[in-house]
């Protein structure tokens, strides 16, 4: 029998996430900060979709035309599954890399994107996908690439591979992977116990495994189990990609654009005085511990004028995506939590209050005489997008293609939300890709579907499907036991979500 995962994790299946940074929308930003000319999108790439979630949100969300590959085949079928209700044309294979990228009937692409997968598999594989990208990218074109890293994961490492050899030398036969992955936690949980010399070298590692404790075992399957697994330097993927003409462009990570919430005032200096951008971003990993990246590479980067660049910034499209009262002025970053000053985010959060498109030109001319300088802004929209609380908004043109698709799509994704509660997404024909939709709104979403559009119809369509999924809400931390306590809170909830939350979902595009 022929080996068709290759080592990767096949006996469990891969989650049901959605991935933004793979939205070809997101990159305009971070490439225009850095003064780079934007690719064109037409046509665009997913190697290794997983379940094909964020794949067929960005085909549904877009008028751009979506390929891709997975190797399992279950997971292939609930992607092409996906891809039949939203009739968007998406073309998605179970091939192997080998198989998929030796294919000699797909077109050039615009974007081609990989969340992961570089750690996971073989250099045969990652030899592969490399070659791909030099035949198939076109010149100008932008591949994304999301990757674990060193020196983030240095002392992890050694942990990682008695975890894994723990699963192969003490795992029963027969037993499955879940059963020997909870067997090696417990054991290096017992080890952790005896106070062992390497913990006392590594002290922050007892924090780090009491995290990975707690992840859902089947990311931890694909995450730490894989047969494959290898945390690169970014020197070392810079030197890969280059065979393929590609240069590193921007990171995918908005808030690391802003060097104030991830670098001291000496640390920038530092940084300042290496010439070389290769050995600049390596060097700077060390400075965060940066343990994974998501990067941004182009084919023939070219740099834009300060006027085109201006130009371009002043055309981009945003919307407020929450309320407006929702939004609160913090944000993280490798120092810690920074405050975001209010003399500043709080015009700009009030000219999007009504959660119509602006660009960014027409934020400018309207906050003129503030703070809200072009520079300023560029700052402030990579945040508040980092956030949540704004979304890049695609061309008219592509939201007229997108909207019938991501009506059919939403519709089914609705329909599976009465027996499933592992999606937490659903399409937006603004954004190009998902936004974030809970499973109780949801099932509000449902019932508004069927033709219900009060609060008090949608708590009695959602009780039963609450009960059958025997999923009881809770309040203030405590579980609810009795039906009139669930039902009393079910309706602040269908409440609150006919106020606050129906009304953006509309702007969005997510609903009607």
């Amino acid at each position: 029998m022929s080996n068709w995962n290759a080592g990767y994790m096949a006996e469990v299946a891969y989650t049901y996430g959605y991935y933004e940074e793979l939205n070809p929308l997101r990159l305009r930003l971070p490439l225009l900060a850095a003064g780079l000319v934007l690719p064109a999108n037409g046509t665009a790439c997913e190697l290794g979709f997983g379940q094909g979630v964020s794949a067929n949100f960005h085909a549904a969300a877009s008028a751009t035309r979506w390929y891709g590959n997975d190797f399992n085949p279950a997971q292939a079928a609930y992607a092409q599954e996906l891809a039949s209700a939203a009739g968007a044309g998406a073309q998605f294979t179970d091939e192997s890399f080998e198989q998929f990228c030796r294919r000699d009937d797909l077109p050039d692409f615009d974007f081609i994107c990989l969340h992961g997968i570089w750690s996971w598999i073989s250099a045969e594989n990652r030899a592969l996908i490399v070659d791909f990208l030099q035949r198939k990218l076109k010149v100008g074109g932008v591949a994304y690439l999301s990757y674990n890293t060193q020196p983030g994961w240095a002392a992890m490492m050694p942990m990682r591979d008695l975890l894994t050899e723990h699963s192969r030398v003490m795992g029963a036969p027969g037993q499955g992977v879940l059963a020997r992955i909870d067997g090696a936690i417990d054991f290096v949980d017992r080890m952790i116990a005896t106070k062992p010399r390497y913990l006392e070298a590594n002290p922050l590692l007892a924090d780090r495994f009491e995290k990975l404790k707690s992840f859902e075992r089947h990311y931890v399957a694909h995450e730490y189990f894989n047969a494959d697994w290898q945390p690169m330097a970014f020197s070392q993927v810079a030197a890969m990609l280059s065979e393929a003409k590609l240069e590193f462009a921007a990171s995918a990570t908005y808030t690391e654009h802003v060097d104030m919430l991830n670098l001291t005032a000496e640390h920038q200096q530092f940084l300042a005085e290496i010439p070389d951008p290769i050995f600049r971003e390596t060097t700077r990993a060390f400075l965060i511990n940066q343990q994974f990246r998501r990067d941004y590479w182009i084919k023939g980067a070219r740099t834009l004028t300060p006027f085109a660049q201006a130009t371009a910034l002043r055309a981009v499209r945003v919307m407020l995506a929450v309320p407006r009262d929702t939004v609160v002025l913090s944000v993280h970053g490798v120092l810690g939590d920074a405050d975001m000053d209010e003399r500043v985010y709080a015009p700009v959060l009030d000219a999007l209050a009504d959660h119509r498109v602006r660009t960014i030109g027409e934020l400018e001319q309207q906050l003129a005489g503030t703070e809200a300088s072009l520079a300023a802004l560029l700052q402030i929209m990579l945040i508040l997008i980092s956030k949540g609380s704004v979304y890049a908004v695609q061309d008219d043109a592509d939201i007229a293609v997108a909207r019938p698709q991501t009506a059919r799509l939403n519709a089914y994704l609705l329909e599976q939300a009465l027996a499933r509660s592992d999606l937490y997404s659903l399409a937006s024909p603004m954004t190009g890709g998902g936004v974030f939709v809970p499973h109780l709104q949801q099932l509000f979403l449902w019932a508004k579907m069927q033709g219900w559009q009060e609060p008090q119809d949608w708590v009695r369509e959602t009780w039963p499907v609450l009960i059958r999924l025997k999923q009881l809400l809770s309040k203030d931390g405590q579980p609810l036991l009795t039906e009139e306590e669930n039902l009393a809170e079910l309706w602040e909830h269908a409440r609150h979500f006919a106020e606050r939350t129906l009304p953006v979902l509309r702007a969005l595009g997510v609903t009607d």
